[in-house]
């Protein structure tokens, strides 16, 4: 295939990608900046004046500087369709990660894609910083795929190129990183904690293309507000066991957590773990790179 055809074909694979995302954009209460990809800046701990108020206040629109912001109610569980793109895929995708929501944020990008797991020991990985904490740990599971592979099967002339995909994700609540709580009583803690509060989100994607040894990172930002959550709910999520496999226990698509969510400033792909925006913008320049 020519470089202008690749190319060419390329674009259109993204931007099939970019309609199927807006055209199946789930509806929620949510608050979506126009670039989430950027690295946003670091804001105060109070809440922003259009959420100012009781923790029951719903959001009736968006804030004007936020003039493409889009703000919807409600939001249906994550489809897991992995429908065909009009265009057959020009390269080739691995996702290094078993988590489930962000195999089916690639499936609702329209990407076909294998699955590789990196298997580290993500706490020998410290830094006191999160964006650098999270690109460090994406960056470790690009390289220890890596490891295990022949790189050389991927360079092999005329072939398409193969890119790698990992990423992770923290939370930060009052200044304090937090990931997966290790233990009931930390679960119990973390959800208690966002509980009429407020949490950020910092995550970091890695694509690396295997054909050309390029490898390109970014961070993406969120923040998420919650109503007061009932004790209650607390104790039937610790006892479904599932907050202990996420960062800081913080599932925002859970039917029990929904509820209790008043808005997330970012992306809610982004809190979830994989923000669609940052991968479309990273997976383009790594075919480019």
């Amino acid at each position: 295939m020519s470089r202008t055809k690749f190319l060419s074909s390329t674009s259109n694979l993204l931007l099939t990608g970019q309609r199927k995302m807006q055209s199946s954009h789930r509806p929620c209460n949510l608050l979506c900046p126009v670039a989430p990809y950027a690295a946003a800046a670091p804001r105060p701990q109070q809440r922003p004046a259009h959420l100012l108020g009781t923790h029951r206040q719903r959001l009736l629109s968006p804030p004007r500087r936020h003039s493409e912001a889009r703000l919807l109610s409600g939001m249906a569980p994550m489809a897991t369709s992995s429908s065909p793109t009009a265009n057959p895929q020009p390269f080739k995708l691995i996702l290094g990660s078993s988590s489930v929501a962000r195999k089916n944020i690639l499936n609702e990008m329209g990407f076909e894609f294998q699955v590789m797991t990196a298997d580290i020991d993500e706490r020998s990985i410290r830094r006191k910083d999160p964006d650098e904490l999270v690109m460090l740990l994406a960056e470790a599971k690009a390289d220890a795929i890596m490891s295990r592979m022949n790189i050389s099967d991927y360079q092999k002339e005329g072939d398409q190129p193969t890119l790698l995909i990992t990423s992770d994700i923290v939370v930060v609540h009052e200044g304090i990183i937090r990931e997966k709580p290790s233990s009931k009583e930390e679960a119990r803690q973390f959800l208690k904690g966002y509980s009429g509060g407020h949490v950020s989100t910092v995550g970091g994607v890695v694509v690396t293309n295997l054909t050309t040894g390029k490898k390109l990172g970014s961070l993406d930002k969120a923040e998420v507000y919650f109503h007061d959550i009932p004790d209650e709910i607390i104790e039937n999520l610790i006892d479904e066991g599932v907050v202990f496999r996420v960062a800081g226990g913080l599932l925002l698509e859970h039917p029990l957590v929904l509820p209790f969510v008043e808005a997330v400033v970012g992306s809610s792909d982004s809190v979830m773990g994989l923000s669609k925006d940052l991968a479309n913008k990273l997976i383009h320049e790594a075919l480019l790179a």
